[in-house]
Parts: C-alpha cells; structure tokens; sequence
C-alpha cells in the first residue's frame, strides 16, 4: 500500500510541475501549486506511508535513528512515479513542448539546460 501510495503522490506531484511551468499563464505560480499539493499530501497521505516522495529526506531521518524498514519503498517509488509522469508529458505533448527545467527565468543567470523558454 504504501509504495503505491508513494508512487501516486510522485506522479500527481511531478505532473502537476510540468504543467504549470510549461503554461506560460501559470509558470509563475509552479512553486505556489507544488507547496500547496504537498501541504495536501502531509494531511492526507502521512497516514498511510508516511509522505516521504524525497529520498534524501528518508535516509536522513533513517541514518540517525538506525531504523531502515522498508526503506526500498522510499527510494524506488519516488522516482518511478516522476520518471513515469515525465514520459507521460512527453508522450502526450511531445518534446517540442518541454520548455526547461528551470523554474525562474527573470533574473540575469544563463539558463545551463536545453532552455527553449523563449519560445513560449
């Protein structure tokens, strides 16, 4: 239960990421739907795996305390459920229609990815 549970709030979650920040309307607001979506997660999903969806974040909790039961679950999930979102997206709007991976573009930086942000 809890690795499906684990690979459902990662797909939803990277989704919703993709689409916000490759809608010109919405890119703005990509990290304000993503903080919003995972204050929904603590309250609704905490019950059943315990809401890790970052490895990092599970290691770290689980290296002090010397707990590792089924931590597999928090390291493969996650990522199952991105990495299949992502191929999601591409397949359904192609890869003309991923813009970049960079959040915020307003600022002097040169972008370091693939950038096809102003094009959007």
């Amino acid at each position: 239960m809890a690795f499906l549970a684990e690979v459902l709030i990662s797909f939803l979650q990277m989704s919703l990421v993709l689409r916000c920040s490759n809608t010109p309307r919405l890119a703005r607001f990509t990290g304000l739907c993503a903080g919003a979506m995972i204050a929904t997660y603590i309250s609704l999903q905490a019950p059943f795996s315990g809401m890790s969806m970052n490895p990092a974040r599970t290691f770290a909790s689980a290296l002090p305390a010397q707990i590792w039961t089924a931590v597999w679950v928090y390291f493969t999930a996650p990522p199952l459920g991105m990495l299949s979102a992502a191929e999601l997206y591409v397949w359904q709007y192609g890869l003309h229609h991923v813009f970049c991976a960079k959040l915020h573009h307003h600022n002097n930086q040169r972008c370091i990815f693939h950038c096809n942000w102003k094009s959007l």
